[in-house]
């Protein structure tokens, strides 16, 4: 059953586009033989977000959606994830002239505010859903966070806002067991490693092999302890595109909620997986964005009431983020207004041939008959 359009929320604040970074040029720091460049820097930037706002209120889907904002997420929430050390540096540096503490991953004044309140959104997003005022919802948190470990910030991520959210969630008591769907095309290495010993998280990451963060993201690496088995890595070859992806979904993703049974789930929504994004080689198209999210709804009204929260992570080709957003956003809210993908027709003609699909099916089919020997 489709969600109401009155039952999907919106989380976003204009601070968190607000975040600065130091100075690069792509993903290199400036300085040597490293020019910098004219515009921009870090392939993180505002604009992504602030675009896909915009197609958002030119088209009127906004208007459909419950639309708010977040305090930020308070220093008892964030060290439910993070030591004191970490939240005591970051703020030492944020009030300061901000800088880095970790790769590529710097800020500016004020960073540690403008993180805490990117946690925020996601953290309130996922209370309001566990709470039954939302039927599902949006957080475009930034800067994003599946990256983060607890001491140590990572590809651009400052907070771990997914795990902040759930853990603020399991301390109110509002959920025993959540499951979290990883698509940004990098490996969500911060979330599998906060919650890799644990079992009261499931963690599913699809992700280009070998990508980011390098050596991670290994199909074996399943978990340990009390969370063997738990943890799902999905690791799909470059130039995997609309086809494959919905296969992993059938034949991995799918089958692991349905064993699972979570009370909730939580999808960390990066874009990057587009066949136009700088930072990956796969071939997804804003319709293969639009039918995981499709696939995704149906098992949270079968499994969980329909409690589904999608928090904003990677995607960095600012012509295309905002119509893949915008496909997803319409779908939570079952919104019959659309924004045609102007690339939709070179990325449908740029799809694997038929011999390399079934070669992609062939290593997921593989995967997926390692995961069905565990039942949780």
């Amino acid at each position: 059953m489709a969600a109401s359009v009155s039952g999907t929320g919106f989380w976003w604040d204009e601070k968190c586009f607000w975040h600065s970074g130091g100075s690069y040029a792509f993903i290199m720091p400036v300085g040597g033989l490293v020019q910098p460049l004219v515009a921009g820097g870090l392939p993180e930037n505002p604009e992504t977000k602030r675009r896909l706002k915009n197609l958002m209120e030119v088209t009127g889907l906004i208007r459909q959606l419950q639309v708010s904002t977040a305090p930020l997420a308070t220093e008892e929430e964030l060290r439910r994830v993070h030591p004191a050390s970490y939240v005591g540096a970051f703020k030492r540096l944020s009030s300061e002239k901000g800088g880095e503490l970790g790769e590529r991953t710097p800020f500016g004044p004020g960073g540690y505010e403008i993180a805490a309140l990117s946690a925020g959104l996601a953290s309130e997003a996922l209370r309001t859903v566990l709470k039954g005022e939302q039927r599902n919802a949006y957080a475009l948190s930034r800067p994003p966070g599946h990256h983060c470990l607890p001491d140590k910030p990572m590809g651009f991520c400052l907070l771990a806002n997914i795990a902040i959210a759930i853990e603020a969630a399991f301390a109110e008591k509002r959920a025993a067991r959540i499951a979290v769907i990883d698509w940004d095309v990098h490996h969500g290495n911060g979330t599998e490693g906060i919650f890799y010993q644990r079992d009261d998280v499931l963690t599913i990451s699809l992700h280009q092999e070998n990508n980011y963060p390098r050596d991670s993201g290994k199909v074996e690496d399943r978990g340990a302890g009390r969370g063997e088995g738990y943890n799902i890595n999905v690791p799909m070859v470059p130039g995997t595109g609309h086809l494959g992806y919905l296969h992993a979904f059938e034949r991995i993703v799918l089958p692991a909620l349905h064993a699972y049974k979570p009370d909730a789930i939580v999808v960390a929504c990066g874009f990057d997986a587009s066949g136009v994004d700088p930072l990956s080689r796969m071939l997804a198209s804003s319709r293969t964005f639009r039918d995981m999210t499709r696939l995704t709804m149906q098992a949270a009204d079968e499994l969980c009431g329909g409690r589904l929260l999608l928090v904003h992570e990677g995607g960095y080709s600012e012509a295309h983020v905002p119509f893949c957003g915008h496909a997803v956003i319409a779908t939570l809210a079952g919104s019959s207004i659309d924004a045609p993908d102007p690339l939709e027709t070179r990325l449908d003609f740029q799809q694997p041939n038929a011999d390399f699909v079934a070669y992609q099916k062939a290593q997921i089919d593989r995967m997926a008959d390692i995961f069905a020997a565990r039942r949780f």
